[in-house]
Formats: C-alpha cells, structure tokens, sequence
C-alpha cells in the first residue's frame, strides 16, 4: 500500500484543525448540518462511519478525546500533533510505504488499474485502485492547491468551480469602523435581493474588511460577488436571544434617567452603545426619560436588523475548507468509488461537501476516508 504526499511530513493541514487544538468532531454531526447535492449521501457514509465510529477509532489508535459544552470535540491533550503522531505510528504498524515530498503531477487509466506519474523526481508507479484525498484549494501553503480537478475532469468527471468556504466575509464595514475587535454571539443572515440564501447562529467577529468568526465563515460558500452579480447583504440580530430581556429592562426603568448607553451596555459588548446611539442621531449621554417610544422602538429593531453590503470573501489563504470539486452525484456513498472511473474513489475536500465551523468538515474527510479505504481493503 502506497500513499503519496506532497508535504515532508502527513498530516500538515491536520496541524492547522482548531487554531492547533484539532477540532475533531461534534456532537451535532447530521447530514442536514450540510450542503451538498445530495443529503442522503451524507445519510449513507455517516451510517457507515460516523461520530461514534471515529471516537472509537481514536481511542484504539491512543487518542483519548473530550467535548466542549457546544459539542466541539478535541484530543484530551488538546493538541492536533497528538492526532498526527497517532495516524503516523498506524500507518507505520500496517507496513504503508510513505512518499512524502512527492507530488501526483497526472493519472492515467490502465485496464486494469492506474499509473501515477510524479514529479521532481519524474517517476510512475502502476497501481490497482485509487483514493484520492489531496484537498481542495483551501490552505495553499500547505499543498492544497486543487491540482487534482484538471486531472478528474480528464478521467471523466464534473468538477465544480472551487470558491473560499469557511473564511472570512468582506463587507462595507465603514458605518462600524470603530467596532473593529468586537466579538459577540448572533444571529446572521445573508441575502440576495429579497431571497434568503442561508442563516446561522454564532461568534461574529468586527474586523476591518467585514467580519470573522464562525457566524460569518459558516456562511461564506454561498458568497458570490464580482462583476454582474446580484448584490448581497449581511443582516445581523445583535441580540438574539437578550431582546425581551432588553425590553423588559427598559419597561421598568423607562422613566428614570439611566443614561441610554448603560441600558443598552447591559447586553451589548461596551464599544456598541455609543454607535448605535450615534447612529439614531441622539445624545451620547441621554437617558431612558428623555427618549421617545418611537426612537426606543426604532433603536431595538436596528441592533435585530444592522445590515451591512456584502463585497466577497477572504481568498483561499484565508479560508479553512474550499465549497466545488466533485459533485457527490458521482461517487458512491456506501464505498466513495467513482461511478464513473472504475478502482478510483474521491474523499474529503476532493467533493463538494460543505459543512459548519466545529469538527463538521473534518468528520466528513475522516467519514469518507474511512468508507473508501474499508472499500477498497475489501478483497
């Protein structure tokens, strides 16, 4: 058995999983936690190998893991070179013959069979069956730089433009210059004309070209911006789950002269009050008595609804997954073989399969990893 890396060690972009933690799995792993084609096909792989399955496989390989109170899952050590010394050592102890440094420069079908033709040094290698899991165009740095499409779309199959997914959205950020840094839970929508095109809810970060964290990068895939497209726009509730709360506040403390700031500071991170109050063109000192009904009103529905135009996302270097590749209409779910090239399978980044910030895309490269290679270890 043979496996091939363009990297001088595995694992390079395992090391990167979880800002170096290696977020591994989660406990809300369900097929409809993604986007791809074809949900059931998710339905199939995960039944197959799913969260349990790969916990277990870590345990058995010395990786003890723990999850988070959200369902994030991680290596007790906390450490993602665990992990990698762990796969390190098995593929070791089952006899694979590691080409590190080598990268797949084309493929050619035999009957049967393929034959791998490297570069620098130029070499082939003729081999049986195939998997292919070199990513997609996500972390270029780290090798991944969708080489592999050209090559797929010659043997036979689709290939969906790549695009960032899971990165940071650029936005006209300059109303909000000065909430550069702030981080806080929300909700987030993003729209296209009057069409929703996704929501989630989550860590949203102010930076100085839009805005980070998992709220903005779950929603990143379905950004499409450029010249001739349909203008989007980011809609942000500031305070999903603190407006009645906020209200009931404000009610019982309506005639008494609290300054606006310190009401709107009880739920809201220190840096936001003074701008919205700016914002609805008030005082930065007035207080509660001293505002009308109708500017209380119109001030609670902006922090549900701070809407802000969309200008594209962080490229490539900047995102943790890339959306396209091979449609998953074209590969099998119950082994990840080609339906269309006999003896390949497609793994991983190499499908379209785009899921949330928190262990979701990692799940499905090990998922469909796993599937593949019990397939093609099947004799």
């Amino acid at each position: 058995m043979l496996l091939f890396d363009s990297n001088p060690a595995i694992g390079r972009k395992l090391l990167v999983t979880g800002n170096g933690r290696c977020n591994l799995t989660n406990s809300l792993v369900a097929p409809e936690r993604y986007s791809c084609a074809d949900r059931s096909f998710l339905s199939l792989a995960l039944e197959k190998f799913g969260r349990e399955s790969l916990l277990s496989l870590l345990r058995a390989m010395g990786v003890l893991t723990f999850a988070t109170h959200d369902g994030w899952y991680y290596p007790v050590s906390n450490s993602a070179v665990t992990v990698q010394k762990a796969f390190e050592a098995a593929l070791q102890n089952v006899g694979v013959q590691l080409h590190l440094k080598t990268t797949i420069s084309d493929i050619h079908l035999l009957t049967p069979g393929f034959l791998l033709e490297t570069e620098a040094p130029p070499r082939t290698f003729g081999v049986d069956r195939l998997i292919v899991a070199a990513g997609g165009s996500a972390y270029p740095a780290l090798g991944s730089r969708g080489e592999c499409f050209p090559i797929l779309e010659r043997l036979g199959h689709t290939v969906v433009p790549p695009r960032p997914a899971l990165a940071p959205i650029r936005a006209d950020v300059r109303p909000y210059h000065a909430l550069q840094g702030v981080r806080l839970d929300v909700r987030l929508a993003l729209y296209e004309g009057e069409d929703k095109l996704g929501e989630t809810a989550g860590n949203l970060l102010f930076t100085e070209f839009g805005f980070s964290g998992p709220a903005a990068m779950d929603l990143s895939h379905l950004v499409q911006a450029g010249p001739g497209k349909t203008p989007q726009r980011l809609v942000i509730n500031l305070i999903p789950t603190h407006l009645d709360w906020l209200r009931q506040f404000i009610a019982a403390r309506r005639d008494d002269p609290l300054p606006l700031s310190i009401a709107l500071g009880s739920v809201l991170p220190p840096k936001m009050p003074p701008v919205f109050i700016a914002q609805a063109g008030l005082p930065d000192s007035v207080c509660l008595n001293q505002v009308s009904d109708h500017q209380l009103e119109v001030l609670l529905r902006r922090l549900t609804a701070v809407t802000v135009e969309v200008r594209g996302t962080r490229g490539f270097q900047f995102s943790q997954l890339s959306a396209g590749g091979v449609p998953v209409s074209e590969v099998d779910p119950n082994t990840m073989e080609s339906r269309r090239v006999r003896g390949l399978y497609l793994v991983g980044e190499v499908l379209d399969v785009v899921g949330p910030c928190g262990g979701f895309n990692l799940q499905f490269a090990f998922t469909s990893g796993a599937v593949a290679g019990m397939a093609v270890g099947d004799p």
